[in-house]
């Protein structure tokens, strides 16, 4: 089923017109988002903590919905699967609140490893690119191999850099995100 030209730009037309009715609370939010990020950047402790224990709550929470749900369906397939999970979370959920030093060091140990096979795909992809020829496969390399020295570094700097780079990631991506949304607000503002 294709969706044909009228339609897509009636709801092009009505997305810009919800933007321009309500660029102010974007501005807001933009604004929020970057004044959480800058403290998040400054502290980054805090922010780490903050980051761990909001986990530890989506863990938990998901965890004990998975339970209900889990037994409330307890004739599907799947069952002891789902329950496992289920407990899983929220044994994470319960971990990560009560201990929420060790829940930083065991995150920022995930996203270690999350850097460097992120760095290693993005590096093989580069190549495959090279290979067929298409340009600007060099930033694909170059974004590759910047993960790479992210994840090392972090891990060379293991425990400490537990106390640091989630909230230092995150602040920064709070940052661009708050950033994008002031301008897009600033921009659906002019368009009024």
């Amino acid at each position: 089923m294709t969706m044909n030209q009228p339609n897509i730009a009636s709801i092009r037309s009505a997305l810009n017109q919800t933007l321009r009715e309500h660029w102010v609370l974007y501005l807001i939010e933009g604004v929020v988002l970057l004044v959480l990020g800058a403290t998040a950047i400054v502290i980054p402790p805090l922010a780490t903590l903050a980051a761990t224990i909001v986990l530890g709550w989506l863990f938990l929470v998901s965890g004990v919905v998975g339970l209900f749900t889990s037994f409330w369906m307890r004739a599907a397939p799947g069952f002891w699967w789902s329950l496992l999970s289920a407990v899983l979370a929220v044994v994470v959920g319960f971990w990560l609140l009560a201990r929420p030093i060790s829940g930083a060091v065991s995150l920022t140990i995930v996203l270690v490893a999350f850097f460097i096979i992120e760095g290693i795909a993005s590096i093989m992809f580069a190549l495959d690119h090279k290979r067929e020829l298409s340009g600007q496969w060099g930033w694909m390399l170059a974004s590759g191999i910047i993960d790479l020295v992210l994840g090392a570094m972090i891990f060379a700097g293991l425990p400490s850099t537990a106390a640091w780079a989630i909230g230092l990631l995150v602040g920064i991506n709070m940052v661009f995100g708050g950033s994008a949304l002031i301008a897009m607000s600033l921009h659906a503002r002019k368009a009024t």
